[in-house]
């Protein structure tokens, strides 16, 4: 009998069409018949394990590092499988699976890691990046990708807001309730507020995040950005609390996972353009 091997996979995915990652009560069937009964729309997760039975023959389970809502994309989502078929070299193995996937979702890189490994327990941080255009007209052509804020937004408020959310603090108002999480305290690494032309993008590092966290997180300092709360008021929201104290969460279109790092192996950051 051969050997067990464990692979890592990068995935990015335009999360438009789909149910989010996770796999919905419905799991992926052998034949790729079954689609999960959730509005008849699809799991990322349930598409890419589907065509990675297709490619093994036989039946894996597909571990992923993020649950993304849906709507939201990624450029660096992390997965494992463990597989017994280790005469398929690396990277057949990488473009059967992307020959068998949608146009919207993208198998960046393969590679044997040992058992030890999880895409779940290894990781260290998380780097979201949202993305929002801030101009009078819409763009025709990022309408599924960004944020479309008509109202100029200051930047440097923004900034000076988004620091004081480095640290760790208790996030429990940045935090979609039922979220199921005993404690609701978070480490957030780097918050930055970045613009170029119409697009701005505010990127957030956390070593985990709670339920639409970075979302809420968004969709307060735009309000900032808008002059409807001072920065200073993200100090007095995080003492709140309380859910209520924050701002509105911001759609899901805009945000993308861009990428993970592991105990293992660091993460390579990807533009947001890439």
């Amino acid at each position: 009998m051969t050997t067990p091997v464990r692979y890592k996979f990068t995935i990015a995915y335009r999360g438009t069409h789909y149910h989010g990652w996770q796999k919905q009560a419905v799991p992926a069937s052998y034949e790729g018949e079954i689609l999960p009964d959730h509005d008849g729309i699809p799991t990322v997760q349930e598409i890419v394990a589907r065509a990675l039975m297709h490619v093994l023959g036989h039946p894996i389970n597909l571990v992923g590092s993020s649950r993304t809502d849906s709507g939201v994309h990624a450029k660096g989502q992390l997965a494992h499988v463990d597989t017994d078929q280790t005469q398929i070299p690396v990277e057949g193995l990488r473009q059967a699976v992307n020959a068998r996937l949608p146009a919207d979702i993208l198998v960046r890189t393969v590679e044997p890691v040992p058992m030890t490994f999880s895409a779940v327990r290894s990781t260290a941080s998380k780097r979201y990046q949202y993305a929002i255009w801030n101009a009078l007209d819409r763009s025709p052509f990022l309408g599924e990708l960004t944020w479309h804020r008509r109202q100029p937004l200051d930047v440097k408020a923004m900034r000076e807001a988004a620091r004081l959310l480095v640290g760790t603090h208790d996030f429990a108002s940045f935090a979609k309730p039922g979220h199921g999480r005993e404690s609701t305290v978070r480490t957030i690494l780097d918050c930055s507020v970045s613009s170029r032309g119409p697009m701005l993008v505010i990127g957030v590092e956390g070593k985990g995040f709670l339920w639409n966290m970075v979302r809420i997180i968004v969709g307060t300092l735009v309000e900032v950005g808008a002059g409807r709360h001072p920065p200073a008021a993200v100090s007095t929201m995080l003492a709140a609390r309380d859910r209520r104290a924050a701002g509105p969460t911001a759609p899901p279109q805009g945000l993308f996972l861009q990428w993970i790092k592991t105990r293992e192996a660091g993460a390579v950051p990807v533009p947001l353009n890439a």
